[in-house]
């Protein structure tokens, strides 16, 4: 940590433009000056007792003019504000008297204002500002100086994170020229003083426009925000920071805790509202894992997810890293993601720069790690937006910069080296993040192959030839999913030894991974079975077969994980697209239904879609039970009822015995090779989605390979026999396979 240096100054920097002279400072002093006479109690008491307090307790003369808190480091011979303003720092005057509160006509106190609504715009431009001392008696000035200028703060000369200003970067085109910019001299802290704002210089590149948070809707009103939403949760706080950063933050590290806990430390009027809304907010989602809040009735969510709202829409006026960081968290409640807000937060952070390398940039170490996780956390959010929503992406590779990330951009966690299990569940939260943007950018490429508007043209075009067009497309992004499960480390397998051996308590957020990832074959497979009844044409029966059976697997292996998740999986945090994905799963089912060409394969459906119901009802109650998670499942349901709902009003179906239609497959079949893009094989993957033989003691029961694998494509499509997936049990009884390619 750096000592704070006895004397800060500051050369002035030299303009491109004529303007009148100005001081760089001159807003803190006006803010020092315009505080509130309402003081704190701990102020109080230092002014009723300055008579008997020594001169290193009591503050300096400065301070009190200011009603700042007066700090002095050990050793040093005056205190920061005295040292920031240049300035002696004496002990000389007496305490001001103190003045008295204001009295009504009827003699009684005013009522202070009532909390702001959506709809009170004209009340919110009345609101004086309240006082900016803080609970602790530090004042929001010295919180900004000490951000900017020196003490022992992370905070110091970050770009995304200020207190008192906010960063817009400067692109190629705008009316800033790059030329201009670089005729400017700026000053050792790489800053450039115009009349417009403050030019940061952050790489010989890239420059950011430093504009002050005093000068935007809403900024009077952010003390009174934060002081809202802190005593909703009051004196609670500090346990639901415990539970995020226990539950949500090691699955998806958006926040730089070691940050984050020192600004809470000092006082909680240094974050952002919607932040410290957002953080509650998910974090009362496990109010029942707190020994310290089990008995105790929850806060009242409603008002903070107001208040979150509100202060939300006042931050994106002076967007910072929290104001995405805020939108991102939000959106992971089961009910909070929607489409708008995704494309607002892409906009904020390519106003933040996010899109861009920032590995060079003069920016705290710790700032470049918590970009790039912020940065790809948005990447995410985009992606499996536009897959749910069914909206174009906002995100192209041909303006994304930023590189994939790397041990060294998680942020230094200090453990207790005896215990392993936090080392792991760290450690696996890190890798699950990682394979999450990876198994996100596979996604990104099925969406552009195969559902831009361009690609579904280019299918359409194709006529009869479409179907082949789109199994060659698919060859090489199947091969690629077969390639990222094979490579999933140990400890993300859902049949992991890791996770198998800790206490039974111990919550795993690995659900999700494979859950997005069955979402994601299964959005491949809709596309190929989606262009077997393009056209008119009756379909090549062998590819009709060998198409059908393979989703058919798709959908069986993806119950079947479904069935297999435990209490455990169920109460841990989930990404916010897994509501979807659930009934994604069931959608996909309705589909195959829905196409099935003969009675028997659509009867053999309707019972399957049964059974995932029932699946998803007994998860529904496994996720309430202490996590508050059953929204999950209980969406899916609502869901799955919608489809099969569609599907009473389905034509009767031809009956097909298993014989004929067999025979007259193979009647049918002429030799093709996997490099046509439409072959078929089968592999094993090793990890659990492959599709071997039977492993020792596994059987097949019905022949479709729900325990042993897709034995061939004929059998697939059997309606025979009874289900191996045996739902609901809610307990591991092996691997589920799953996976061969084209």
């Amino acid at each position: 940590m750096m000592s704070t240096p006895s004397a800060i100054a500051r050369s002035q920097p030299i303009a491109i433009a004529a303007k009148k002279p100005t001081n760089e400072f001159r807003n803190i002093q006006s803010r020092d000056h315009n505080i509130s006479a309402s003081m704190s109690s701990n102020a109080s008491v230092e002014s009723s007792t300055a008579n008997t307090r020594t001169r290193k307790d009591r503050p300096c003369d400065a301070c009190r003019r200011r009603k700042s808190r007066c700090v002095i480091h050990e050793g040093q011979p005056t205190c920061v504000l005295c040292q920031f303003h240049n300035q002696e720092c004496t002990f000389v005057q007496s305490p001001q008297p103190r003045k008295r509160k204001l009295v009504s006509t009827e003699g009684k106190e005013e009522p202070s204002a009532k909390r702001r609504s959506p709809d009170r715009s004209d009340e919110r431009q009345k609101k004086p500002v309240e006082s900016s001392l803080s609970s602790n008696g530090v004042s929001s000035s010295l919180i900004e100086e000490m951000a900017n200028i020196g003490g022992p703060t992370m905070l110091k000369r970050t770009l995304g994170l200020q207190n008192d200003r906010y960063s817009q970067y400067i692109g190629p085109t705008t009316d800033f020229e790059p030329s201009l910019i670089d005729l400017s001299t700026f000053d050792p802290q790489d800053e450039s003083l115009l009349s417009r704002g403050t030019l940061r210089k952050v790489s010989d590149m890239d420059t950011f426009l430093m504009l002050p948070d005093s000068n935007t809707p809403g900024y009077e009103h952010v003390l009174e925000d934060v002081e809202a939403i802190e005593n909703i949760v009051s004196p609670h706080g500090p346990a639901l920071l415990e539970l995020y950063f226990k539950i949500i933050h090691p699955n998806f590290p958006i926040l730089q805790k070691t940050v984050f806990y020192e600004k809470y430390n000092r006082s909680h009027r240094e974050f952002s509202p919607p932040i410290l809304a957002a953080v509650y907010i998910l974090a009362i989602n496990w109010w029942d894992h707190s020994e310290e809040l089990v008995k105790i009735p929850k806060p009242d969510v409603m008002e903070l997810e107001r208040l979150a709202r509100i202060t939300l829409a006042d931050a994106m006026h002076r967007p910072k890293l929290s104001t995405v960081q805020a939108g991102l968290l939000l959106s992971q409640r089961p009910e909070g993601d929607q489409w708008a807000p995704t494309a607002q937060l892409v906009a904020i952070g390519q106003e933040l720069g996010l899109h861009l390398d920032c590995t060079n940039w003069k920016i705290p170490p710790w700032e470049r790690g918590l970009r790039k996780r912020l940065a790809w956390a948005l990447y995410m959010q985009d992606k499996w937006g536009s897959l749910i929503h069914g909206r174009p992406s906002h995100i192209f590779a041909s303006n994304w910069g930023v590189l994939p990330l790397a041990k060294s951009d998680f942020p230094d966690v200090e453990f207790d080296e005896t215990d392993i299990l936090e080392i792991a569940e760290y450690e696996r939260g890190c890798l699950l993040f990682s394979q999450m943007i990876i198994l996100s950018q596979i996604l990104g490429e099925v969406l552009d192959t195969f559902y831009t508007l361009q690609a579904i043209r280019t299918v359409d075009i194709a006529g009869l030839q479409g179907t082949q067009l789109v199994l060659q497309l698919a060859k090489p992004v199947q091969i690629t999913l077969k390639e990222w499960f094979a490579a999933l480390p140990a400890c993300l397998r859902m049949d992991s030894a890791t996770f198998s051996n800790s206490p039974s308590t111990k919550l795993s957020s690995i659900g999700f991974l494979h859950l997005a990832y069955f979402a994601t074959e299964i959005t491949l497979h809709r596309r190929i079975i989606r262009s077997l009844t393009a056209n008119f044409a009756a379909p090549d029966p062998y590819i009709l077969n060998i198409c059908r059976s393979a989703a058919k697997t798709r959908l069986i292996s993806a119950m079947d994980f479904v069935n297999r998740l435990t209490s455990s999986h169920l109460r841990a945090f989930w990404y916010f697209a897994s509501k979807t994905n659930f009934a994604l799963i069931g959608t996909f089912g309705s589909l195959l239904w829905a196409t099935a060409p003969g009675r028997e394969e659509a009867e053999w459906y309707r019972r399957r879609l049964g059974e995932y119901r029932w699946t998803l009802g007994v998860s529904c109650k496994g996720g309430d039970s202490e996590g508050g998670n059953g929204r999950l499942t209980e969406f899916a349901m609502g869901m799955l009822d919608t489809s099969t709902g569609l599907l009473k009003s389905l034509p009767e179906k031809p009956a097909m015995s298993r014989v004929e239609s067999e025979a007259e497959n193979l009647a049918n079949v002429q030799p093709r090779t996997l490099a046509e893009g439409y072959g078929y094989s089968v592999y094993s993957s090793g990890g659990g989605f492959g599709t071997g033989g039977p492993r020792d003691g596994a059987e097949s029961e019905d022949g479709l390979g729900a325990r042993s694998g897709l034995a061939s494509p004929s059998t697939s499509v059997s309606s025979s026999g009874t289900s191996a997936m045996g739902f609901g049990n809610g307990e591991f009884k092996g691997v589920y396979r799953g996976g061969e390619d084209y």
